[in-house]
């Protein structure tokens, strides 16, 4: 097809502000599925997206659009996810785009991963068209939202459009600004053959299929080609488009999107980022491609039963071959036995991950509290990096720590300013900026929406930061946020043992200051939540050899004077006596099992 008539272009916005939803409209626009067969967020395939409403992988579709002049565009749309753990799947869909769809909530304005996606778009010269999208409903404030879109983004009305992607209103005009506003993809055809890989996932007959653009050049079924960054070789068994499910061609050319089946047994063997030239007279410069995503968070997953570890093991490794940005190493823990320390980018998708092994794969888990990666410089000079508590060296050893910190976006109303500036500050967060952005009416109220910036350590917003924000804003507060780097820190090791048998699971890096509190509300809630022995059972949080919270569970007891009718008190005395000596042999060789409802009554606690 020729070039000039091709248009490739993303939709991103903050979550729950309509993308899948437009998405969904344009299809129907183009015709490009049956009616019978167009279904709501007919992009999100997988049952978890659909469930929870959200998008978690990007997703792309070619529409065939003739416009209204009669000249017939090839419109290669990928909607992207809105949540912030997964802003990595946004900067490398756009790449892959010329122009981007900024979609804004009318009823809520801009949020805080709205300013994050305009920033990325512009990084990366795309033309952006600013929609306001949710006209439809009754509380909806376009004029107010445009009037902050001026302020903010520096867009005019002109330029602005005013849509319902539920009903469909203004999306025709919309498209026509796509067709008009948004460049054709450079590239040139007669170029040696390069084309970028933007995303991948593992189908079990094909290989390992690879998303792509093709920037220069053509692909073709059955060549050979070559992956620049790893050297792999290997034969095109397939390649065609998204309509939106997998539609074979015989070729792809400059400018366009598809994929490409390889028969590579591992999405690590197909990096997301390299470029693919051909065999024979292929490129010599590969295309910037992107540097690979890091873990931010990481935990410990466990079978609950011993017996599933291989069953375990078996289904992180196919996880892994859809998910690359999931990492994952054997350990083990004197109390869960054999089970998997495994990186994330954050909470929302460790939550996925665990959500899709116990249904996918039919395991119960266990699941440690999550944590972030230390850098500890050892008195000897060593330095390592320190994932979880258990690695931890002795106090003795260590010179420095250095954690993570993260720059916070918060955008939210003006009436909760002083709630969230004090939940911060629960949080060590350290104030950098206040920043207005415009009108805006929440409760019956009317007045400002402003962003906050803080800075804070990753490891603070790991537990229930986010509730507090939700929960002291009544909703309205949105979050953002992006890694600063490392940052020196006083910070110890708190361990928790149940019966003196230390639980490495309970186990948590937290500032001095911090330990009393932190390990009596843990002793505390294992105390409600670990069921009574026949023997009393200590609960004791510990610094190295120092207990600073203890609570101890009371033993069940056994009435074994019920059968002495009265008189003899030698004979009572004797049997307390025998009943307290096996007690003290139970306690000696008794064994206190943790129920599973204990580690996620302590993944919960603030």
């Amino acid at each position: 097809m020729n070039q000039n008539l091709i248009r490739n272009f993303c939709i991103i916005a903050h979550i729950d502000h309509g993308k899948s939803t437009l998405a969904d409209r344009l299809i129907d626009i183009a015709g490009t599925m049956k009616r019978s067969k167009v279904t709501e967020q007919v992009m999100d395939s997988m049952e978890l997206e659909r469930e929870r409403g959200i998008t978690i992988k990007a997703k792309a579709v070619r529409l065939d659009y003739k416009n209204r002049a009669g000249e017939h565009f090839r419109l290669n749309l990928i909607d992207t996810p809105g949540h912030v753990d997964f802003s990595y799947e946004v900067s490398r869909t756009l790449v892959a785009c010329e122009g981007a769809v900024l979609v804004i909530d009318a009823t809520q304005g801009i949020q805080a991963q709205t300013l994050a996606n305009i920033y990325i778009a512009m990084e990366h010269n795309l033309v952006v068209i600013p929609v306001i999208n949710k006209i439809d409903l009754p509380g909806s404030e376009p004029e107010r939202v445009m009037e902050e879109i001026k302020s903010v983004l520096g867009y005019n009305l002109s330029e602005t459009f005013f849509i319902s992607a539920k009903t469909g209103q203004g999306v025709g005009e919309l498209v026509e600004a796509i067709v008009d506003r948004i460049p054709p993809p450079g590239g040139d055809l007669n170029l040696p053959t390069r084309a970028l890989i933007f995303d991948s996932h593992y189908d079990d007959y094909k290989g390992v299929i690879a998303y792509v653009r093709v920037v220069d050049g053509r692909l073709e079924k059955g060549s050979k080609v070559r992956l620049m960054g790893e050297g792999t070789q290997m034969e095109v068994l397939e390649l065609g488009y998204f309509a939106p499910d997998p539609t074979p061609a015989e070729s792809l050319q400059a400018g366009e999107v598809g994929y490409i089946a390889t028969g590579l047994k591992s999405v690590a063997e197909c990096r997301v980022g390299d470029t693919v030239t051909v065999v024979s007279g292929g490129a010599t410069e590969p295309l910037i491609g992107y540097d690979l995503p890091k873990p931010m968070v990481y935990a410990g997953i466990y079978p609950t039963q011993a017996d599933d570890y291989a069953d375990l093991r078996e289904a992180i490794e196919k996880l892994n071959l859809n998910d690359a940005s999931l990492t994952f190493e054997p350990e083990a823990s004197p109390i869960l036995g054999q089970g998997f320390r495994c990186g994330f980018l954050g909470l929302l998708h460790l939550d996925i991950v665990v959500e899709r092994l116990e249904r996918e794969f039919g395991l119960s888990l266990v699941v440690t509290i999550p944590g972030v990666k230390f850098m500890v410089t050892k008195t000897s000079g060593e330095i390592s990096d320190v994932t979880s508590p258990v690695d931890f060296p002795d106090p003795s050893e260590i010179a420095k720590i250095e954690e993570p910190w993260v720059r916070i976006s918060v955008v939210t109303p003006s009436n909760f300013i002083g709630a969230l500036m004090e939940v911060m500050q629960e949080f060590e967060g350290v104030y950098k900026h206040t920043e207005y952005l415009g009108q805006f009416t929440a409760l019956g109220e009317t007045g400002q929406r402003v962003q906050l910036e803080y800075e804070m350590p990753l490891r603070s917003m790991l537990t229930t930061f986010y509730d507090y924000l939700k929960s002291r804003s009544r909703g309205y507060a949105s979050l953002d946020h992006e890694l600063l780097g490392y940052r020196e820190a006083k910070l110890v090791k708190l361990d928790v043992l149940v019966n003196d048998v230390k639980v490495d699971a309970f186990s948590r890096i937290i500032p001095p200051e911090k330990a009393h509190d932190i390990g009596k509300a843990v002793v505390s809630k294992l105390k409600d939540s670990i069921p009574r022995q026949l023997f009393k059972v200590p609960l004791q949080a510990a610094i190295g050899g120092r207990i600073v919270a203890r609570e101890d569970i009371s033993a069940r007891r056994k009435d074994v004077l019920s059968k002495c009718y009265g008189g003899d008190i030698t004979r009572k005395r004797k049997l307390l006596e025998k009943q307290k000596e096996g007690k003290k042999k139970m306690k000696m060789i008794g064994k206190v099992e943790v129920p599973k409802e204990a580690f996620l009554s302590i993944m919960k606690l603030g």
